[in-house]
């Protein structure tokens, strides 16, 4: 095993430092009682009391949360189909332009793609809402989880399907009972990654959004532009325990799933 040299720990450490310090610096913050977010005057909660009371930040998040929710459902759905197709179809007149299309919003200029969507909408006469920005967020979300999902399927044992098969199953009830339990952690990985896209967009959100639907990041931006207030401390520090939180939960999940299956196939292989 390699040791860490003086100058592999110390570039760690900076590196850590420079992504972490600063949401330290705001989580402390947010529990400043001073208007004055630069300037520390005592431990207070007030600000997360007056976060409660805004309602302009409160219907902002919960545009946001729906938005992120239905958009992750529907391109986690989407993307493992389109990774099954990828990985199982094998060679099929257009593969190339599907994958293409498929793979394409990984590497398109988020503005390119706000812009594009929104001139689909306003040319169907789709009004601008909580729809479009579910619609926006599944169509460059959806390659994501399709790249998370393949990568799994292409390691993915196909003696095991064939063995269901081969019991009676059919290819639907192959996939259901045997496929899909086993590439479950990926899925909800797709499911997380996709979340976490969504409810971290401003680009897209901005250009597909209307004035009846404003999500938190359109908000926080719009905020922040007029000077960082305690309350965007106190929001952003909640947002940082929400996915923190998620991010464990999801690491838990996956560990006894990984542990889960090995003993599956450890009985297996014994009977």
């Amino acid at each position: 095993m390699r040791r860490l040299t003086w100058f592999n720990t110390t570039s760690l450490t900076l590196g850590f430092a420079f992504l972490y310090l600063p949401m330290v610096i705001l989580v402390i913050y947010s529990f400043n009682s001073s208007k004055l977010v630069t300037v520390w005057a005592g431990f207070s909660t007030k600000w997360y009391g007056e976060l409660m009371r805004n309602e302009a930040f409160l219907d902002a998040a919960w545009v946001t949360i729906k938005v992120a929710v239905l958009s992750s459902t529907f391109a986690t759905v989407l993307g493992t189909l389109a990774a099954y197709v990828l990985v199982r179809a094998g060679r099929f007149w257009g593969r190339t332009l599907f994958s293409g299309m498929i793979y394409a919003p990984l590497v398109m200029p988020e503005v390119i793609t706000g812009l594009s969507l929104l001139l689909l909408f306003i040319g169907i006469g789709l009004d601008r809402g909580v729809m479009t920005i579910v619609l926006a967020h599944t169509t460059f979300s959806m390659c994501y989880v399709s790249v998370v999902v393949s990568s799994r399927l292409a390691t993915f044992d196909m003696s095991l399907e064939e063995a269901a098969l081969d019991l009676g199953s059919t290819p639907f009830e192959a996939f259901r009972l045997v496929t899909l339990p086993i590439i479950a952690p990926a899925v909800i990985s797709g499911w997380l990654l996709a979340f976490t896209l969504s409810l971290d967009d401003l680009v897209i959100a901005s250009f597909t959004s209307g004035p009846s639907a404003t999500t938190l990041p359109i908000k926080i931006f719009s905020a922040v532009r007029l000077g960082v207030s305690p309350e965007i401390n106190a929001l952003s520090t909640i947002m940082i325990a929400i996915v923190t939180i998620g991010v464990i939960s999801a690491s838990l999940i996956s560990k006894r799933a990984a542990v889960r299956q090995r003993l599956e196939e450890q009985q297996a292989v014994r009977s």
